[in-house]
């Protein structure tokens, strides 16, 4: 996954940088720097104007005292659609427009939804093994060790106990373990 993320890094850049070249072959360089200019000005319109939508509904939530409703795909997929278009490219356009057309949300929305549910599954295969069980591995909770021991049966800390009462200078004893009790 890290290898395919260092690949689009390096890619993505040489196919905007050939596409530009292509469209300003086909329309000019002036009209082409305004297609960008543009869809990186709607971008950003677009980020704003839903960042203003989702604080508003986070503050009307906590103004009645209520949990926020969680975050629906289509407000994410805006965003995330926006940011695409402020970033100058034509192939992120493209892409950020699929996130924000009407008949193509549905298309954007299933193949994520498909890719997070992959990811999930291949997540859980890592910490789980193949099959259900335990999301970490076969030692079970981290905490599982802890109730197991018996009181009093753990490593021992050292370290300074300071006794501070009310009325008396504080009293420092460092002679003794904290398990010395």
């Amino acid at each position: 996954m890290r290898l395919l993320l260092v690949l689009a890094f390096l890619a993505v850049p040489v196919l905007e940088i050939l596409v530009f070249v292509q469209v300003n072959q086909a329309i000019g360089v002036w009209p082409a720097i305004a297609l960008l200019a543009a869809g990186s000005l709607l971008g950003s319109w677009i980020v704003r104007r839903e960042g203003r939508k989702a604080w508003r509904k986070l503050q009307e939530a906590a103004q009645s005292g209520r949990m926020p409703e969680p975050g629906a795909p289509g407000g994410a997929m805006t965003v995330a659609g926006g940011v695409l278009l402020m970033i100058p490219g034509f192939i992120t356009d493209v892409v950020g427009l699929l996130f924000l057309l009407p008949f193509t949300r549905p298309l954007m929305r299933g193949l994520g939804a498909r890719f997070l549910a992959r990811r999930i599954r291949t997540l859980a295969e890592k910490t789980a093994g193949p099959g259900l069980g335990s999301p970490f591995g076969g030692a079970g909770s981290p905490f599982q060790a802890m109730r197991d021991q018996p009181s009093g049966s753990g490593p021992v800390i050292h370290g300074e106990v300071i006794r501070d009462e009310p009325g008396r200078p504080a009293a420092r004893d460092s002679s003794r373990d904290l398990t010395d009790r």
